[in-house]
């Protein structure tokens, strides 16, 4: 091969959607940026906080989305039903967004491998860490279920109605309606739809985010192993749909119920194993928000923030 035409194949390369050379890093972050599992929501007053897993949830403050401060845990008073699935009363996951002039946080409370698992959720006037009010349980399961109660995510449709993803593992990503007064399972409509999953049930699918843009319903999932340092194999993908309930098929039509999904964002230079994603949108664009583990910095879990923008009815960070 000469000299130019490996020149223009690596070129070539650099533009093909999921080859790791067309990755941009994370856009910069400072400040205390070890979390797993952000979520993120712009305050009244222009700040930011940000919420991750474990203790709390914690949360950060940020008022120009670069600089990040800690700021305590979400509740500095843990509610007494979490001990019935988490002994630690440690909650995973949160999903932080403000609906109807009021902040709302979606949690998940379980042991590592379980289905005894739990949603709650909690509101505050302010989205400040120490005035949330909780609410109690969204949606449980037991040790007998096919599938589990973890990482929640609200989406509100056009038409107002509201929906919850979640799921890790197991048999998948699950669907449920919400009733928007409570924020709870929607007692009209108690169907549990299936949106995404995995053959075999072994290999890993959790964190769900649905968004919508334009005419589609956008699924983004977490592919494969997370919280392992540098070995960690976690991928963003994402699927897209008509339906709020699917189905979700990827750019090349496999349906994520099927192992469908498009890569958005995978292991490239430091970046190891990105997930754990929300999607925010803010006065310069759409936000990929994850976690990903910094080869350069011994594994260390850290924030990453991507622009993300639509071309051609997909996803594309930059």
């Amino acid at each position: 091969m000469t000299a130019l035409a490996a020149a223009l194949l690596g070129t070539l390369m650099a533009l093909v959607p999921g080859s790791a050379s067309a990755y941009p890093g994370p856009g910069r972050v400072t400040g205390d940026v070890s979390v797993h599992d952000p979520s993120m929501v712009r305050l009244d007053d222009g700040r930011y906080v940000l919420y991750s897993t474990h203790n709390g949830p914690q949360a950060r403050i940020s008022t120009d989305r670069v600089h990040f401060t800690h700021a305590g845990a979400a509740f500095p008073n843990p509610p007494s039903w979490w001990g019935r699935y988490s002994p630690e009363r440690s909650p995973w996951a949160p999903d932080v967004s403000k609906r109807g002039g009021r902040y709302w946080l979606y949690y998940s409370l379980s042991t590592f491998g379980s289905s005894h698992s739990a949603i709650g959720v909690a509101t505050s006037p302010s989205g400040l860490p120490g005035t949330w009010t909780d609410h109690g349980p969204v949606y449980a399961t037991t040790t007998g279920s096919d599938h589990n109660a973890i990482d929640p995510n609200l989406f509100v449709d056009d038409d107002g109605k509201w929906w919850m993803t979640f799921g890790s593992w197991w048999t998948g990503i699950k669907m449920i309606r919400l009733d928007p007064s409570t924020g709870k399972q929607h007692p009209g409509d108690r169907t549990l739809y299936s949106v995404a999953a995995r053959n075999p049930t072994s290999n890993g699918i959790e964190g769900p985010t649905l968004v919508k843009r334009g005419g589609h319903y956008y699924l983004f999932a977490s592919f494969d192993k997370c919280c392992a340092g540098t070995d960690s194999t976690y991928s963003i993908r994402v699927g897209r749909s008509t339906s709020p309930t699917g189905p979700f098929r990827d750019r090349g039509g496999r349906d994520m119920r099927d192992n469908g999904g498009t890569v958005v964002l995978e292991t490239h230079g430091r970046v190891v194993g990105p997930g754990g994603q929300s999607v925010m949108s803010d006065v310069d664009g759409d936000l990929l928000v994850y976690h990903y583990y910094d080869r350069d910095n011994n594994g260390s879990p850290t924030l990453g923030i991507n622009l993300m923008r639509w071309e051609g009815g997909w996803p594309v960070v930059y």
